[in-house]
């Protein structure tokens, strides 16, 4: 019993000790950080734009150095390569218009042909539910007279089997269709088709 309370008294003082340990250490961690963050703020940072970005020289150069050399001529050429330069650029985003272009053309095509399945899936689905309603008031109406049922039994058996039939080969134009529709949706999808195009 001495032993437990023993044990018990030292693992209070001990957690105690912690607690206090931690508080102290959790204020001098404190003021540190704010000593570095008023430090940090007294620190000018240089950000470019393109009103201070340096025309004649390059803030980055990996490699080697170009020669520099004073020639005239080579100062036309520069004219002459700013001049092609800009050309390219022109070029290129006329090219990245048209791609573009190109691009919506054939997600706008990518959504008519889902759209297109997508309203073949609906009408099948109708269709198949229609044809289970007429399928139960039939049933409803063979099965409601007890008399009818008895006297055209054979009728009745050789309609309901045509009707299961027929509603069988509904769910599958059904289900192919739905089909289509996943199969037509992971092709847009592996072209590159948006999800909101897709959907």
């Amino acid at each position: 019993m001495k032993r437990i309370t023993f044990v018990w008294l030292t693992a209070m003082m001990m957690v105690a000790a912690m607690g206090s340990f931690a508080g102290a250490q959790s204020d001098s961690l404190g003021d540190y950080a704010r000593s570095v963050r008023k430090e940090k703020k007294a620190e000018p940072v240089k950000q470019f734009d393109n009103d201070n970005l340096p025309t004649t020289d390059k803030l980055s150069i990996v490699g080697q150095e170009p020669e520099v050399t004073a020639n005239a001529g080579d100062a036309q050429n520069g004219d002459a390569s700013q001049d092609a330069a800009k050309a390219a650029d022109d070029a290129s985003k006329a090219d990245a218009k048209s791609a573009a272009d190109e691009k919506q053309k054939a997600n706008d095509e990518w959504k008519d042909k889902i759209a297109t399945q997508k309203s073949k899936v609906e009408l099948v689905s109708r269709e198949l539910d229609v044809l289970q309603r007429e399928y139960r008031l039939r049933a409803a109406a063979v099965y409601a007279d007890a008399g009818n049922r008895l006297r055209n039994s054979g009728n009745w058996d050789k309609e309901d089997e045509g009707y299961k039939k027929q509603i069988a080969d509904k769910q599958k134009a059904v289900d192919d269709a739905k089909q289509q529709l996943d199969d037509m949706q992971e092709q847009a999808r592996k072209a590159g088709v948006p999800a909101k195009v897709r959907e």
